[in-house]
């Protein structure tokens, strides 16, 4: 998510509000609107591409001869891939461009997706995972800067917030194909390669449509390309708005570049500063140890556990994708107007309640029972919709906030590799502690996980809703923050 766009929005709102002439519709927002639709197809391919292994593995771990442990090297060679992806992503479109980045991505989820379909042995599917991590991570943070350049400061949070939107729909979109092609043509050698095959598609639909998009104005500005940028900023909005919105830019551009970054160095010997750096780790850490990538990963491995058929599991995955996508749409509506941390602490308390009766169910209802697959399920189910509706975006959200201007690179950039590499290593170790433990000691472990989450939370998350970025700064650089955290509750 953009961090220097974003302070434009909820710093300086207000003043921009008073100067800037309204916002209009009329071609130019239609406009805008097709520029978002194609850029969030990289959203989009990031949610299929993390979701479609979830109904290929089954068949492809019988024709490849994987183990538990090379099933998990297969799932998380991409998440390792993402990591790095997310680094370099951010620093490749700050030097090229975010529009040449989202094309060079879109290169990337094409090749990736080609080398896994032809893929003959376990070590080539791991070279294209990886091909497609880089592509993904690199689209956790290129896409959302390019939505937040883009837009309006007045709908800056619901533009930039499609991106989200469409990597649930990917998922989901990853769930019903699975399903479909399972269920026609079974489980037979070379289905899996078919379910791959598809996210092609969306990746040669984002190549054309991006080749006639425009670059970001902000970018352009900073580069010193004024003209180039009013030239954009002319099609996406009234010519009036445009002038304006220059100017503001042009401002914001300047006053930030006279701010320079501080020296990692001097951030580690600033005790605040660390303390923050921790708290947006371990928020990363704590989304990714809820589990929900588990059932995102290897859904179909947990229905089957539950009790389901190999092609019902399939079609089961369908209904946690379906309300994943609505839990986001929630998500989008309520965080401008509910307290973070009280977000934080009602998903956190939600995701344990609901691992520790899928634990408890599994015990009370055995293998065999024929209610258990179906009770499971519906457990499964509210703990996707409790995990997209309170914790999702409200970490991506918080991640943005609540890092100063001077060492919010790092600290994101910090928070958001870590975040990948907990997700990878629930990707890589899942199927051997599934089968090891089973699914009752599993998601009591991640109920228990999730308990220590939530205290985390309790103790250490500051509240960040309400405050301009300017105040969150000062308040993070003196340490007064956790001092109002008490209070705030």
């Amino acid at each position: 998510m953009s961090t220097s766009t974003r302070e434009q929005g909820s710093g300086s709102a207000g003043d921009a509000a008073a100067a800037l002439p309204p916002l209009t519709k009329g071609p130019h927002s239609k406009r805008l609107g097709r520029v978002a639709l194609i850029a969030t197809f990289g959203g989009l391919l990031f949610g299929y591409d993390t979701a479609v292994i979830n109904g290929a593995l089954s068949p492809m771990v019988r024709e490849l001869g994987l183990t538990t442990l090379t099933e998990g090297v297969v799932t998380s060679s991409l998440l390792f891939g993402a990591a790095l992806g997310a680094i370099t992503g951010g620093r490749l479109s700050d030097a090229w461009g975010r529009r040449k980045s989202i094309i060079l991505m879109s290169v990337l989820f094409f090749i990736g997706a080609m080398v896994c379909v032809v893929a003959p042995t376990f070590g080539v599917m791991v070279v294209g995972r990886v091909i497609l991590g880089l592509a993904v991570g690199a689209a956790s943070t290129v896409v959302p800067v390019f939505l937040a350049e883009l837009a309006p400061f007045e709908i800056r949070g619901s533009l930039a917030g499609r991106n989200e939107f469409m990597i649930v729909f990917g998922q989901l979109l990853a769930f019903i194909i699975n399903a479909f092609i399972g269920n026609v043509w079974g489980e037979g050698n070379g289905v899996w390669r078919i379910m791959l095959s598809i996210e092609a598609l969306p990746a040669i639909a984002l190549f054309i449509g991006m080749m006639r998009m425009p670059e970001s104005p902000r970018w352009l500005v900073s580069k010193g390309r004024d003209d180039e940028a009013l030239q954009v900023l002319s099609t996406l909005r009234t010519k009036e708005r445009a002038k304006a919105e220059l100017g503001e830019v042009e401002s914001m551009t300047s006053e930030e570049a006279s701010r320079k970054s501080l020296p990692i160095a001097e951030i580690l010997r600033n005790k605040w500063f660390v303390r923050i750096i921790l708290v947006g780790i371990g928020l990363g850490v704590a989304q990714q140890l809820t589990g929900i990538n588990a059932v995102v990963y290897y859904g179909q491995t947990v229905l089957k556990e539950a009790g389901f058929s190999a092609n019902a599991a399939l079609i089961a995955n369908v209904a946690p994708g379906i309300v994943a996508v609505l839990g986001a749409i929630i998500a989008l509506r309520i965080m401008d107007h509910f307290s973070r941390r009280r977000t934080f602490l009602l998903g956190f308390s939600l995701v344990a309640v609901c691992h520790l009766l899928i634990g408890l169910g599994s015990v009370v209802l055995p293998a065999g029972n024929p209610a258990r697959p179906w009770v499971l399920l519906v457990l499964i189910v509210a703990f996707v919709g409790s995990m997209q509706t309170f914790l999702n975006v409200a970490t991506w959200v918080t991640l943005s906030e609540i890092f100063p201007l001077k060492m919010r690179g790092f600290g994101i950039g910090v928070s958001v590799f870590c975040l990948w590499i907990a997700n990878a290593f629930v990707g890589l170790y899942f199927p051997t502690v599934i089968a090891g433990l089973g699914i009752t000691n599993t998601f009591f472990a991640f109920g228990v996980i999730n308990l220590v989450s939530l205290f985390f939370v309790w103790r250490a998350v500051p509240e960040t809703q309400g405050r301009t970025l300017e105040k969150l700064e000062e308040d993070v650089s003196t340490g007064a923050i956790y001092v109002q955290n008490v209070t705030r509750g």
